[in-house]
């Protein structure tokens, strides 16, 4: 691969982010504007800005890379990420929206009227939003060597500085436009490869592989677990609806009703952005199965084009699909940053601007330590123990906050408790025991299927145990929750 490409690539995404991000510095004046884009954000733009964040490292490469390595069960993870925006749509949106709320610890605290509840959730949303950085950081060193050949540690170095000077410098609004942009640019990036190499193979370039080698039964829908299935699904599912960075941009929409047009965007966005991964890791298996063998899997969107198209046209793919790759690790690592930023100022800070300065430039930092100091297990695979450890922490305490009267604060933290130090043992301790009790290896490795209705369980029980603590004002917080506002003009 040529590294002037590698170079000017993603020396071209930084330079357009950081002159988007100072755009916006220019019209964010106020705190509201540094937290939550005072609430006038339109659906289009918003949807558009959610699709920029919540596209990963995992998305962009790691998908097709899965496709690569098992066929029909990496299909499970864009199914999952875009189904987990109709949970949204039916159960939260326009809820949260309505509730007035800058972030999900402010939520919690409205709804349960305490302050241990909110503060353990602060430390959750903390957790969730390193843990979730850290594969960007990763996917953006993988990247960096992979098309400059410099050291990995530049990527993540690289990301994680730019994305702390972009966010400190203008928030929620300016990472607003930062967003929309990168959704765009990674559409075109993904799409226009898979174009040119379909092309390509219709000229009949030879494939590596006959149809039946590449993709064998083995590989087939027959061949998916269905613990292993339903686990998966159940994290990203669920997980979605609990992710920091994309519940907080819900907060920037001006009511409910636009709240729930922005989640039908982000649905048809994602439906079509999901196609073309896709479609690459099938391409993958049939001309290029020795990258599944050479351990760089998630490498297959950056080298294939690479291989399938002749001199300055694939060079000219491969530059873009770099910039789209880079833009991906911004994107979603602003998004990231911005929601940290704002529990941490809100929590330790004071919740003013400068706050929200030091906490995003810190929020940055502590994640790129892990990234440096730990290597990438497969970018897709690492994202969806994220939305395991959430689907089993802050989605029960959303959805039944949201949609059950008897939820109280103490079912609320012995729920997030049981389901944090589960789910967390589960990730950690897995990778040990599996090796020495092989039976126990997959339940370890996705354990949502278990994690998350021991974690309903314990709130609801708790909660019907302490029903005399039910917060005097949730009749009138529920009322506010569900009914519909008046129309806004802010579309």
């Amino acid at each position: 691969m040529n590294a002037a490409l590698g170079y000017v690539s993603i020396a071209l995404v930084a330079l357009a982010t950081a002159l988007i991000g100072f755009y916006g510095l220019r019209v964010s004046r106020t705190t509201s504007d540094f937290y939550v884009a005072s609430r006038t954000v339109r659906p289009w733009w918003n949807a558009s800005a959610i699709g920029g964040e919540y596209l990963s490292a995992a998305s962009f490469l790691g998908i097709a890379g899965l496709i690569l390595l098992s066929g029909s069960g990496g299909l499970l993870f864009p199914i999952g990420y875009t189904a987990g925006y109709l949970m949204l749509l039916l159960f939260v949106a326009a809820p949260l929206r309505r509730s007035g709320a800058y972030t999900i610890p402010d939520f919690v605290e409205a709804r349960l009227e305490s302050r241990s509840a909110r503060r353990l959730t602060s430390v959750i949303v903390i957790v969730v939003g390193w843990f979730y950085i850290v594969p960007q950081l990763q996917g953006a060193a993988l990247t960096v060597n992979i098309t400059t050949g410099l050291p990995p540690w530049v990527g993540s170095v690289a990301v994680a500085v730019i994305v702390g000077i972009v966010v400190a410098a203008g928030g929620m609004r300016s990472i607003t436009f930062v967003q929309a942009f990168q959704f765009w640019l990674k559409l075109v990036a993904i799409a226009v490869p898979v174009v040119f190499i379909l092309l390509a193979v219709t000229d009949g370039a030879p494939t590596a592989l006959d149809a039946g080698d590449a993709f064998p039964a083995s590989v087939g829908p027959e061949s998916l677990d269905v613990y292993r299935t339903v686990s998966l699904l159940v994290a990203l599912l669920l997980g979605t609806m609990g992710l920091p960075h994309v519940l907080v941009r819900f907060y920037t929409n001006p009511d409910g009703d636009a709240a729930r047009t922005t989640t039908l965007i982000v649905l048809g966005l994602l439906s079509l952005f999901y196609l073309f991964p896709v479609i690459i890791g099938l391409l993958g298996r049939a001309f290029a199965p020795d990258i599944a063998d050479s351990g760089t899997a998630d490498a297959l969107v950056l080298l294939l084009p690479g291989r399938m198209l002749p001199g300055l046209v694939g060079d000219a793919v491969t530059a873009l699909v770099i910039a789209g790759a880079f833009g991906a690790f911004l994107s979603t690592t602003s998004g990231l940053v911005v929601s940290l930023a704002g529990v941490i100022s809100q929590e330790l800070l004071g919740g003013s601007v400068r706050g929200f300065r030091i906490a995003a430039i810190a929020c940055s930092l502590v994640p790129l330590g892990f990234a440096l100091v730990t290597a990438s297990s497969g970018l897709a695979g690492s994202v969806g123990l994220v939305f395991a450890f959430t689907a089993s922490t802050l989605c029960p305490v959303l959805l039944l906050g949201i949609w059950w009267r008897g939820l109280t604060a103490r079912g609320a933290i012995a729920g997030m408790t049981t389901g944090a130090l589960l789910c967390g043992a589960a990730i950690l301790a897995g990778p040990a025991i599996g090796q020495s009790v092989p039976a126990l290896r997959t339940v370890l490795e996705l354990p949502a299927a278990w994690t998350v209705p021991l974690a309903v369980g314990v709130t609801v029980l708790v909660s019907l145990l302490d029903r005399r603590r039910v917060p005097r004002g949730v009749d009138h917080l529920l009322a506010r929750l569900h009914v519909p506002e008046r129309p806004s003009t802010a579309r």
